[in-house]
């Protein structure tokens, strides 16, 4: 049997555009992820369609895979022939234990690369707007565990050298040991005043920022119940954070989104959303099975008026299918329309003109092409049916754990359709709970999602003044 190969992989901080080109690739020809609870789930999305995923932190019925039984897997996949990835929060150098695991797969001769990643302590203070170094405020930088495995977890460190011979130091992980940090900086010659900055999920919409001294910077996260995962940064460097703080400035910032998906590809809306400063969910993940050529409709294509297109991936299947079957496209005489703007555009994009469906007025020899989703709604037309779409259970969980971790403020319903899976797929199973729904503020983008979220007896919050990436940033950001 042909042994496989093992990618240990700094997944980054947390924003999903700060993993590496080479991080992304190996996710995406992965055969199996080993991913922690500080890899942004959201990565997982880039994985083929199949490929298992095994979450090594905490799960409700046992406790935190250990290193060992880790270990022990990545030997076992990687013998078995797979691509196998072990998706590591921040840097795997970095407090990662890759170390470890890199002894255990050369012990077993199984070929394996170590793919560095942002680490967090570098990360979050700069998007806290803050540099790890600076001319006029510090040179030298250190990065420090602050539990470890000495009594009480407290950190065994030289502290005479840290007080007194580095200008900036990032703790990671030290929440619970602050006062222990500070009590211990002071006494070996850290000023009592020294500025100090706690961040919380760094790099996310929802990080938390809390600033003090090494003198009060204890009690004050004590009065918040400050939590890791968090970074402690120590310095004068942290002054600079008033004229530079950008990214808690960006429109979005602070708005968690729960985004219902319809399509299986990447979201556009969802991507302007992030780089606007958002957190998106999106839910639930579509798995997509291509269907056989319908040779029976291809066949009296030319004698349709009109054809409707209900999503962009059915232009592109419908399409691709004519050429397949060498039909020629000038064999279509019908007018074309879209269910969407965006399936509109997408046959646009095929050098076809295409109006929406709300010009549709004759019903009479239309061809309704879409997926099996969509032939619910029109039992009563010819229809192609291009594809199969079911919803990817095994992504399940993992939305579940982004829902948990997450403050959902927002919840995003683009169109009519996604009304429907999110309150079939989400609410009446349980997924979404009703309570989000009543604190949480929901944007429909036009009248239809707005008169069908009516239909289940919920009221839009917010409908943007145009069904547009632009209209809905607009409407949000007011």
């Amino acid at each position: 049997m042909k042994t496989g190969k093992v990618y240990l992989v700094g997944a980054g901080p947390g924003d999903v555009g700060l993993i590496t080109v080479k991080g992304m690739e190996a996710i995406k020809q992965a055969d199996v992820i080993l991913y922690d609870r500080l890899a942004n789930p959201k990565l997982l999305e880039y994985a083929p369609a199949g490929c298992e995923l095994i979450y090594c932190g905490k799960l409700p019925d046992r406790h935190v895979l250990r290193q060992e039984a880790i270990n022990s897997l990545l030997v076992e996949k990687g013998l078995q022939g797979n691509v196998v990835v072990r998706l590591k929060g921040g840097d795997p150098g970095v407090f990662g234990r890759v170390g470890e695991e890199a002894a255990a797969l050369a012990e077993h001769s199984i070929p394996y690369e170590m793919v560095p990643g942002i680490t967090s302590g570098i990360a979050a203070p700069l998007y806290a707007g803050i540099p790890v170094t600076h001319r006029e405020f510090g040179e030298s930088f250190a990065i420090i565990t602050a539990h470890d495995k000495s009594k009480e977890g407290q950190p065994n460190l030289n502290w005479a050298s840290l007080a007194t011979g580095i200008d900036t130091i990032a703790f990671y992980m030290g929440i619970s040991n602050l006062p222990y940090i500070s009590e211990n900086l002071i006494k070996h010659g850290k000023p009592a005043d020294t500025p100090v900055i706690l961040v919380r999920w760094g790099t996310f919409s929802r990080q938390q920022t809390l600033e003090g001294t090494l003198e009060n910077i204890a009690e004050k996260a004590k009065k918040v119940n400050f939590k890791n995962p968090a970074i402690t940064l120590v310095g004068d460097i942290v002054s600079v954070r008033k004229r530079l703080s950008w990214f808690e400035q960006k429109p979005l910032f602070g708005r968690q989104i729960l985004l219902a998906r319809t399509g299986t590809n990447e979201s556009p809306l969802a991507k302007e959303l992030i780089n606007q400063g958002a957190d998106v969910i999106e839910f639930p993940r579509w798995t997509r099975t291509k269907m056989p050529v319908n040779a029976e409709i291809l066949d009296k294509i030319s004698s349709y008026k009109n054809i409707l297109f209900t999503s962009p991936e059915s232009v592109t299947e419908f399409f691709g299918d004519l050429l397949d079957q060498r039909i020629d496209i000038r064999s279509i005489t019908a007018t074309l329309f879209g269910e969407s703007t965006k399936s509109v555009n997408a046959i646009h994009e095929k050098g076809l003109l295409a109006r929406h469906l709300d010009e549709l007025n004759e019903l009479e020899h239309l061809l309704v092409v879409g997926d099996n989703y969509k032939q619910q709604q029109y039992v009563q037309r010819d229809f192609y049916l291009t594809s199969y779409k079911k919803v990817d259970e095994s992504f399940l969980p993992l939305i579940a754990r982004m829902l948990d971790e997450a403050q959902v403020n927002t919840i995003l319903l683009p169109s009519s359709g996604a009304v429907k899976v999110f309150m079939e797929e989400g609410v009446d199973k349980g997924f979404v709970g009703k309570e989000l729904l009543e604190k949480a503020q929901i944007v429909c983008l036009g009248d239809k999602s707005k008169a069908s979220l009516q239909e289940f007896s919920y009221q839009a919050d917010l409908v943007p003044e145009t069904p547009s990436k632009e209209g809905v940033i607009n409407c949000l950001r007011k």
